[in-house]
């Protein structure tokens, strides 16, 4: 029980900070409410003589994400936390998987401890009860926080006209509605704007996709030239699949709004209605905007990433995985927002198009320099997490360098130096170290040695908060 009093000294560093914090004071003491009830586990745990391995691992990962809470509700105590707000539009979702940290450790302490659902314990974690106080706690610190932004920009007149156009637009964000807040459904065809003049910005064998508004968000509307199968065999698969792509919902999963039929003769039209990404692929903003890119920033892609990520791994199908990881499954929207994609209402687009022969793949899928070892020694060994979170390490690797991973290496070559070099393509030299650390572990030989996707989280925003001091 190595990781007790580490956890109950941390615990303790966070109550007296929240006491100090001067913006979203809401969210950083309900952190602070669930953190107690978690220390009141680990003083449970502590009485007890022995603990099981899952046991011991849950309190591990709780004393990282302890750390993380205690830099992220530093933010918010100092001087500087309007330029560290202005600097963060996504503060708010560190949040949001923040707790679902906290929330992943209660499951595992409570129930080895067999904590009742009636429990007061239980009732701080219940998820209807979080999400609405979560909902409630963020209206009231955004409410607050307009003000005293608005307050510090009147106060900053003659101040940059870049900070001025910083707060106006994270104002003008706060203003919007979540994107979130629109259900996966079938859409009407009169519910649709498309971008005059209607030309596709992107064309493939089997589809046409088109820039276009939705209910105020601005969407990529993805049209089928070549249909498989009856219109209502596509609705019951859509329907299905609607339920499962509930659970994947977050700002750093592409938002997929739902399919519109259009009736065009005696022949239907579908489209596939989802978020639109103005920057593109991150491979794409990599190849064009290198040098734009700081160490900060990139640490923050880096997350932004790994949320999407977790997100994925820890939907109720535990051994959910993705399955084909690279930097071209990754968008990113305004801001440098990256999220991840390429998986959603997959039955619905494969039910979508004409079969082709299996034989056939991509080159993209096919590419050996996201293999983990284990898989480049063994075809057939099972896909797991951590063969993915290998194939992450790759995207990490090339946020990092913006170079294309392997290049010019033949297949031969890339089993020859991951399998028996254990060869890892190195970093620049002046990455920062506790960036490049994680990054390297994430790529490590041996799969028992790579983070979980929760834990990289943790110790990404870590990262991400020293390299914004």
């Amino acid at each position: 029980m190595e990781y007790v009093e580490p956890i109950l000294s941390i615990a303790s560093q966070i109550y007296t900070l929240v006491e100090t914090v001067k913006a979203n004071k809401k969210r950083c003491q309900r952190v602070s409410e669930r953190v107690r009830a978690l220390e009141d586990l680990v003083w449970s745990i502590k009485k007890k003589e022995q603990t099981s391995n899952d046991v011991e691992k849950a309190l591990k990962e709780l004393s990282i994400t302890l750390e993380s809470a205690q830099k992220l509700i530093t933010k918010f105590t100092t001087a500087k936390w309007v330029k560290r707000i202005l600097k963060s539009s996504s503060y708010g979702d560190d949040f949001n998987s923040l707790n679902e940290r906290l929330n992943d450790a209660f499951q595992v302490l409570s129930g080895a401890l067999q904590v009742e659902q009636g429990n007061l314990l239980f009732k701080v974690f219940e998820r209807t009860n979080r999400e609405q106080q979560d909902e409630v706690d963020r209206r009231e610190d955004d409410k607050e926080l307009k003000i005293l932004l608005i307050e510090h920009m009147e106060s900053q007149q003659k101040a940059f006209e870049e900070l001025q156009i910083s707060v106006q637009k994270l104002l003008e964000n706060m203003n919007k509605p979540k994107i979130t807040d629109e259900g996966i459904k079938m859409i009407k065809p009169d519910e649709l704007k498309y971008e005059l003049p209607k030309e596709p910005f992107m064309t493939t064998s089997t589809s046409e996709v088109y820039r276009g508004e939705y209910h105020g968000f601005q969407v990529a509307i993805k049209r089928y030239t070549d249909l498989n199968t009856s219109s209502g065999a596509i609705q019951s698969v859509f329907k299905k699949e609607t339920e499962t792509m509930k659970r994947f919902e977050s700002p750093n999963i592409l938002r997929m709004f739902g399919i519109c039929v259009q009736e065009d003769g005696p022949r239907s039209q579908f489209l596939i209605i989802m978020e639109y990404c103005e920057k593109g692929s991150l491979r794409q903003v990599l190849d064009t905007e290198c040098e734009k890119l700081s160490w900060p920033r990139k640490a923050r892609m880096c997350l932004d990433a790994a949320k999407g990520l977790y997100r994925l791994h820890q939907t109720e199908e535990k051994s959910k995985v993705h399955g084909c990881i690279n930097s071209c499954k990754f968008l990113v929207a305004e801001g440098y927002i990256v999220k991840l994609g390429g998986f959603e209402l997959a039955k619905t687009e494969t039910s979508l198009k004409k079969s082709t022969k299996k034989s056939t793949k991509s080159k993209e899928s096919g590419s050996l320099c996201y293999y983990s070892p284990e898989v480049l020694k063994n075809i057939n060994h099972p896909y797991s997490k951590q063969c993915e979170m290998y194939s992450f390490g790759i995207v990490l690797w090339e946020i990092a360098t913006c170079k294309k991973p392997f290049a010019d290496c033949s297949d031969k070559d890339i089993q020859q130096k991951v399998c028996e070099e254990k060869f890892q393509e190195p970093l620049p030299e002046d990455c920062p170290k506790p960036l490049g650390d994680l990054i390297n572990a994430c790529r490590a030989y041996e799969s028992f040695q790579r983070p979980s996707a929760g834990v990289l989280v943790d110790k990404l925003r870590s990262v991400v908060a020293q390299l914004e001091e």
